[in-house]
């Protein structure tokens, strides 16, 4: 198969000021908490059942929750110590979920059950990925599992790694790519060589210069000249890493609605996922810390972290330095799509990639004022919908026209809202709008 020259042109998108300014900064480790708090519902799907009950001591890589389900992953114990609690905690998303709490003993003693999985057939490879824990880490949260399940009527001929990190201020998967970049050749290696892919595209947005410098370093090595790997630079355009804007600017392929990547061909996974499935081969540890971005004008010293997972934000923005100034914003995730939180009790969970906290002036938000009908939002969306159309039907609960409008294939990306002149609060309608739907129009 060819490779791309260049990328394909894809539709709509924002210039978003990048601010990426701990992209220099090399990641440091926080000090293993006091306590974590680990939510049974850290991925998309089902959520998970505790496998412990109050005063179990638990070793660091121990399973500690999992689900029968399918699209689900299990959650492993992040520090050693012992079972303090098993409570309701509430996510980022508004909805509860249970949550063991776990107090640490301080030793970090390592669980003697954990070693690397023989792979021998594609199926190992999807069994491993879910023994691992492995999610989506670059902020999706799908269980990797599911993705590397290949089913023989949907051959796949084309791994797509998406590092191109296209949200403002996150810079988690460009220190993955600077500060462990053979493991994700390693990672790319397993995933070709057991599913029998042709070849690879390791996508990354131009301004991640020494990244790029790195990968191609090795990727144009003689080690890899029959490795069928293609590294791709895409403009700096938000949203370029989502997959489907992705897959179409690294093959012209579209996918139909309702469909998935494996339906024309793609397998895409997140950068800093296909490093770590590299090491969890190598060692057997799985999905129990994770590196974050904290940053934003309220942070003193904004910076890569590498946590256990389920570490309270509030003890990573201290390791930080603090708050320089009082947040009167804080999100999970980046400034387009990330989540508002309440305060920062809450933990760090799997596809976390970054904590943004905002002063006064820069949480500071215009007033909404009348559509001018400009069309910039119609300008700015990827998926090519009537952003206007998809408001007016969702404030007035006409699940008829939502669907008529394609409201579901909004991938919430932001950009309408960002173009708005107005101020017009877009996608938070859409998202209610895609609520309606999924509920059946109930109230």
């Amino acid at each position: 198969m060819e490779f791309p020259v260049k990328p394909f042109l894809t539709h709509g998108g924002a210039d978003v000021p990048p601010r990426k300014s701990t992209e220099q900064i090399e990641s440091a480790i926080l000090p293993p908490p006091a306590q974590v708090v680990l939510p049974m519902q850290q991925h998309a799907g089902a959520p998970c059942a505790p496998l412990v009950k109050v005063g179990d001591e638990v070793l660091v890589g121990q399973k500690i929750a999992d689900s029968d389900a399918f699209i689900s992953a299990p959650i492993h114990a992040s520090i050693s110590g012992k079972v303090t609690a098993i409570k309701k905690v509430m996510l980022p998303g508004g909805q509860f979920s249970d949550a063991v709490v776990i107090d640490s003993d301080g030793e970090m003693k390592i669980s003697p059950d954990l070693k690397p999985p023989v792979l021998e057939t594609p199926s190992d490879l999807a069994k491993a990925a879910r023994e691992s824990g492995l999610v989506g880490l670059g902020g999706a949260g799908f269980p990797t599992h599911v993705k590397l399940s290949v089913q023989k009527d949907k051959p796949i001929d084309t791994l797509i790694v998406n590092a191109a990190e296209c949200e403002p201020y996150i810079t988690a998967d460009d220190r993955e790519i600077i500060e462990n970049t053979q493991s994700i050749f390693d990672g790319i290696s397993v995933v070709r060589r057991m599913l029998k892919i042709e070849r690879v595209i390791l996508a990354v947005e131009e301004n991640k210069p020494d990244g790029i410098r790195k990968l191609k370093a090795i990727a144009d090595g003689e080690t890899n000249a029959e490795s069928r790997i293609c590294i791709l630079t895409l403009p700096s355009r938000y949203p370029q890493g989502a997959e489907k804007v992705l897959i179409k600017a690294c093959t012209n392929r579209e996918i139909p609605i309702g469909k998935l990547p494996a339906d024309v061909g793609c397998l895409v996974m997140n950068v800093t996922s296909v490093a770590f499935l590299a090491n969890y081969l190598k060692t057997g540890m799985p999905l129990v810390k994770k590196r974050v971005t904290i940053d934003g004008s309220a942070i003193r010293n904004p910076q890569n972290v590498i946590v256990p997972v389920g570490t309270k934000i509030a003890d990573v923005v201290d390791f930080c330095g603090g708050y320089r100034a009082e947040p009167k914003k804080l999100l999970m995730g980046g400034p387009m799509m990330g989540l508002s939180l309440a305060d920062d009790s809450l933990p760090i969970l799997k596809q976390n990639n970054g904590i943004l906290a905002f002063d006064e002036q820069e949480a500071r938000m215009n007033k909404p004022t009348s559509c001018i009908r400009c069309g910039r939002c119609v300008n700015s969306c990827p998926m090519n919908l009537i952003p206007t159309q998809l408001e007016k039907y969702s404030n007035a609960k006409d699940i008829e026209k939502l669907q008529e409008y394609d409201v579901m294939d909004c991938m919430e990306c932001g950009s309408c809202a960002f173009n708005c002149p107005a101020g017009r609060p877009l996608v938070q309608a859409i998202r209610l709008g895609k609520g309606l739907v999924k509920a059946g129009g109930k109230k």
